[in-house]
């Protein structure tokens, strides 16, 4: 096994070698994608094509504008439908990894992210069915299987990026293994890495698990305040702040196993609130509105209550059906994947939490998941 991930791999790098010779050999330079400061970077997303997964890659300029830099086989496939999910790419803190979710061929692709690009350093089997989603802490990596009866299992991170399938940390979501998986939609580490979190749009459920020296424990489910609980993510004070696709967004306290409602389910007005984002400054967080084509904004409290600031704080327009939201490592730019319209939007960020359009990207159709840098 380890000869042939080892073979894997050569490939893989005599791959990626070959999309950066070609441009050199036809005149054309490639430039860097890397973010030596906060004012320039660059962004990710997935084609999620079943004839080939790719990481898209994108230099993101000091003024925010984004312009398309490479295409990187993941060395897997993608479902060629939509995932549902949210973090289906993520970076890890210190932006040194990027995993990618392979839907169609069960696997997980780990990239190197330096200064000539991406380097796919591993593919290994995700642990289940359709893997869909991914949360990273430390040397940790657990991934949010969706398919046949729903699963998570977990991963050691090692020195040089590639992953490693962690005895005994593949555990089920509510339904204990039996039956069809609940309609999963998101994983994450609680910010001290102490719990995991899942949500599950269909039985109206978030469950956490205990982590102890990287291994999860079995899971505790927990009546959503809402329904259809959805993407989430955590601020600066350890708060889950979950969006709910009836149209609202909640919080809450996850301390252990001990968990509980701070603000209930805080409508916005707005159709489908999906997926979170939390500003790099900690006191906004908004939702995008898959059914409004819009995104809502929030005020986050120190105790990690929620007040609506504007039910439209900006608009993809109508029918774009924006999903994915990622913010720039220096917090002063969000960017906003509208499945439908195949873009991804801008927008700047004001010190008050408004939003301002600055343009957008076309992207190809059934692209999922965005991760900046």
């Amino acid at each position: 096994m380890k000869n042939i991930k080892l073979l894997n791999r050569i490939s893989a790098r005599l791959l990626l070698a070959a999309v950066f010779l070609l441009p050199l050999i036809a005149g054309v330079t490639v430039p860097a994608i890397a973010a030596s400061d906060n004012s320039s970077g660059a962004l990710y997303t997935l084609t999620n094509s079943a004839s080939g997964n790719e990481v898209l890659a994108y230099y993101r300029s000091a003024n925010g504008s984004l312009s398309f830099q490479a295409a990187y086989p993941t060395g897997g496939l993608g479902s060629g439908t939509g995932l549902g999910s949210q973090s289906a790419v993520i970076l890890s803190k210190n932006n040194q990894w990027l995993y990618a979710v392979n839907a169609g061929s069960n696997q997980i692709s780990a990239f190197a992210v330096n200064s000539k690009g991406l380097e796919l350093v591993d593919v290994v089997d995700s642990g289940g069915v359709r893997p869909i989603s991914l949360t990273v802490y430390k040397d940790w990596l657990y991934v949010l299987n969706a398919g046949n009866s729903g699963n998570i299992s977990g991963f050691a991170i090692e020195q040089d990026g590639s992953l490693s399938p962690l005895a005994g940390s593949t555990q089920p979501v509510s339904n204990g293994g039996v039956g069809a998986a609940p309609g999963l939609a998101q994983i994450a580490f609680s910010s001290d890495g102490s719990t995991l979190v899942v949500t599950e749009k269909t039985t109206n459920l978030i469950n956490t698990y205990q982590v102890e020296n990287g291994l999860a424990g079995t899971p505790v489910t927990h009546a959503s305040s809402g329904a259809v609980p959805f993407g989430f993510a955590f601020d600066r004070h350890g708060h889950a702040i979950v969006s709910e696709a009836s149209g609202a967004v909640s919080s809450y306290q996850i301390d252990g196993s001990s968990f509980s409602v701070i603000s209930p389910s805080v409508v916005n007005t707005q159709v489908a609130a999906c997926w979170i984002a939390i500003s790099k400054n900690g006191k906004f967080a908004y939702t995008t509105n898959a059914g409004s084509g819009s995104i809502s904004s929030y005020q986050l409290g120190e105790d990690g209550s929620l007040t609506l600031l504007n039910p439209v704080a900006g608009s993809t327009g109508a029918g774009s059906s924006p999903v994915d939201m990622a913010f720039s490592v220096n917090g002063r730019y969000l960017y906003v994947l509208g499945s439908a319209a195949h873009t991804i939007a801008i927008f700047e960020l004001g010190a008050d939490g408004s939003l301002a359009s600055i343009g957008s990207v076309t992207v190809p159709a059934g692209v999922v998941g965005l991760a900046a840098h």
